[in-house]
């Protein structure tokens, strides 16, 4: 099968190695290894893809069998077309995840981990000592296992051989997420070493990015798809929409590729793009799972046929545009109806579940920032306190809850009484979750309790 897919590559020929990457998931199939094959062909380079899991060899070891190709699934709506990528090399098994950072091929470190990887405290902005992987990587001598932990031993071990440090470079939906893992890294790197710290806030870039491209998970369909167009089987093929878009801090330790042949965007300031992509689809996509869910949907494209649903959403896009600085290049209303588009394709199954997990930590970047922002001027914040009421609901009934704080959770709720506003006090009452200028407003409490009165049909 290998030799196969490898043949319906346009250049069979496979450059050398240049970049490791932690997180091989759907995600980083339909978006950093697309980006990376275009710049391949467009350009060439030393810079083929290792893949990783932090945790998990089976997907790493899935890669090396089929030669690194694969096959992605761009459905539009009307049709289904099959491209077949090979950027990447090789699997890498987590044993081996610190030979390969500490070897100078290796330029740039990229990262699709999710946001509850990177052992963030949300009251601090800073490193948790208390995160099972940070805790554990802090106090074992052992090779790490967190993400975090990993690039800090990569990073070290460069500098102890003399060899110039690579970029870490994350690709997750995290505010200011080169900001971030620099000072998560930082943090973890004076624990161990305060002199490495002190290279590393020197010597190693961490620039931020804006990635973008709804990325459903993989079902028996994609790779029915994916046999029927191909004539193979593949196990690590992806579905994906025809929209992407990425954003770079053109900072880097040791060149990069020509991501921009394959039409990324590299700019001095990823902030007003990722400010509006957090926001407004984001913030939209929060508020299409979890009112979605609350109504019985199962897909996103069902939540925007849903005339409620689809009327809260359009009203959303407006609110979180308010709360944007001019975008260079971009139009807000065209880029809300762009996204509402993008919603209503009938050919991606995204699962509201699968974006409704988390919410913890994806409440604070696309809701709460922007209505504290909104309640300091005066504005109205409507539309924040209903997706807000929406993650209440969804926190007190849904089972299992996908939440890194999931134990606090059912603990705050324990013995509450069932009524909104009650709700509402007890979830917003969770430590370093709400800002106090939300937490502490009476009216701003009243908003959200009565939107979830109108999911409960209760009183608020």
């Amino acid at each position: 099968m290998t030799a196969r897919l490898a043949d319906l590559l346009t250049d069979p020929r496979r450059p050398r190695p240049g970049i490791l990457h932690l997180g091989p998931g759907a995600f980083f199939r339909a978006h950093l290894a697309v980006y990376t094959d275009g710049a391949l062909r467009a350009k060439g380079g030393a810079w083929g893809i290792e893949v990783a899991g932090l945790r998990d060899a089976a997907t790493a070891r899935q890669f090396t069998a089929q030669d690194g190709c694969f096959t992605l699934l761009v459905r539009d709506g009307t049709d289904t077309r099959a491209q077949v990528l090979g950027p990447v090399l090789r699997g890498v098994a987590p044993d081996d995840i610190p030979a390969r950072m500490a070897a100078p091929e290796i330029r740039i470190v990229t990262l699709t981990v999710t946001e509850k990887a990177y052992g963030l405290d949300p009251e601090s902005g800073g490193l948790d000592p208390t995160h099972p992987a940070i805790a554990a990587d802090l106090t074992n001598r052992a090779p790490p296992r967190s993400a975090v932990g990993l690039i800090a031993a990569g990073l070290a071990a460069r500098r102890d051989a003399g060899v110039p440090p690579f970029t870490p470079l994350s690709c997750d939906n995290l505010a200011g997420n080169g900001h971030l893992l620099r000072r998560l890294v930082l943090d973890f790197a004076a624990h161990r070493d305060p002199a490495l710290a002190e290279w590393i806030a020197t010597e190693v870039p961490f620039p931020s990015t804006m990635v973008d491209r709804i990325t459903p998970a993989s079902t028996p369909a994609t790779r029915a798809d994916a046999r029927r167009l191909t004539g193979m089987d593949d196990p690590l093929a992806v579905e994906t929409e025809p929209f992407l878009q990425w954003v770079i801090e053109d900072r880097f330790a040791q060149g990069r590729p020509d991501w921009d042949r394959a039409g990324a965007l590299f700019v001095q300031d990823v902030a007003p793009y990722e400010a509006m992509k957090l926001r407004m689809l984001n913030g939209t996509h929060s508020l299409l799972a979890w009112l979605g869910l609350a109504a019985g949907h199962e897909f996103v494209r069902d939540a925007i046929a849903d005339p409620v649903i689809a009327g809260a959403a359009r009203s959303h896009l407006q609110a979180a545009a308010r709360t944007l600085a001019s975008v260079p290049g971009v139009d807000p209303g065209a880029y809300a109806e762009a996204l509402l588009e993008r919603f209503r394709n009938r050919a991606i199954a995204h699962r509201l579940d699968q974006i409704a997990m988390d919410g913890t930590q994806k409440l604070p970047p696309r809701i709460l920032s922007p209505a504290a922002e909104m309640l300091a001027k005066g504005g109205d914040t409507d539309s924040f306190a209903r997706v807000t009421a929406g993650w209440v609901w969804h926190a007190a009934q849904h089972e299992p809850l996908r939440d890194p704080r999931a134990d606090e959770i059912r603990a705050r709720l324990a013995g509450v009484p069932r009524d909104p506003a009650s709700l509402t006090a007890a979830l917003m009452a969770l430590p370093g979750l709400f800002p106090p200028a939300l937490r502490d407003n009476a009216d701003w409490n009243r908003q959200v309790a009565g939107h979830v009165a109108v999911l409960t049909g209760g009183a608020a």
